[in-house]
């Protein structure tokens, strides 16, 4: 069972090291009947209650309906989920029980339930794809209202994992990331070594408060 102390634990520790921004992710807690998002949701409450001028970043499992709707209930300021790869890839890379769609229907589902949270996610390249992949997918992401995004370079961790097909160039990556603004998203981060949450906090703030 989840540590029920977990919430005011990582509330406290948030208010002591008091950043500007902080990125929390979960693991997927398919035993549970909301897959962990209740709990989740009260880590977010706890970080606002004791640390109110930090911005939450919520890295999320692909929660669908109620379980979207119980996190977005403790109100992070920005609901990432990663598409990971291209359309094409994800029976591939990803776990078979994920999917692009789905994915989307994270990312729209957020944005249907609350009009205040940002949307963001993630592609890796190297992996094959063609251009037109890539366009197609940034193109979906950015239909299901995908606010943010952030494109790097796979990176193969062990022989286990799929082996890279290619080193995108970073001129490459700058094509795809004045592509990416073009298509409408509020700001992209995309380089050979940008992450998921890659300069978070810095790509927020620019964009948004600055």
């Amino acid at each position: 069972a989840p540590d029920p102390m977990e919430p005011e634990n990582v509330g406290r520790a948030i208010a002591e090291l008091d950043p500007g921004y902080v990125v929390i992710t979960s693991v997927d807690r398919d035993d549970l009947s909301d897959g962990g998002a209740a709990h989740y949701a009260e880590c977010v409450r706890e970080i606002h209650e004791r640390a109110p001028r930090t911005i939450v970043e919520t890295l999320t499992p692909d929660y669908t309906g109620g379980s979207l709707a119980i996190l977005l209930d403790g109100a992070p300021e920005v609901l990432a989920h990663n598409v990971e790869v291209v359309p094409r890839l994800q029976r591939k890379i990803r776990d078979p029980r994920c999917s692009f769609e789905r994915s989307l229907e994270t990312l729209s589902g957020a944005k249907a339930y609350s009009d205040a949270v940002v949307t963001k996610s993630s592609l890796m390249l190297g992996f094959g794809e063609d251009h037109h992949e890539v366009i197609e997918a940034m193109t979906r992401l950015r239909d299901a209202g995908c606010d943010l995004l952030t494109l790097g370079q796979y990176l193969r961790p062990t022989k286990k994992h799929a082996p890279v097909r290619e080193y995108v160039t970073p001129e490459r990556f700058e094509e795809y990331r004045a592509s990416a603004e073009e298509l409408g998203f509020l700001h992209v981060n995309a380089g050979p070594l940008v992450r998921s949450s890659y300069r978070a906090g810095e790509l927020f703030a620019e964009r948004f408060i600055r």
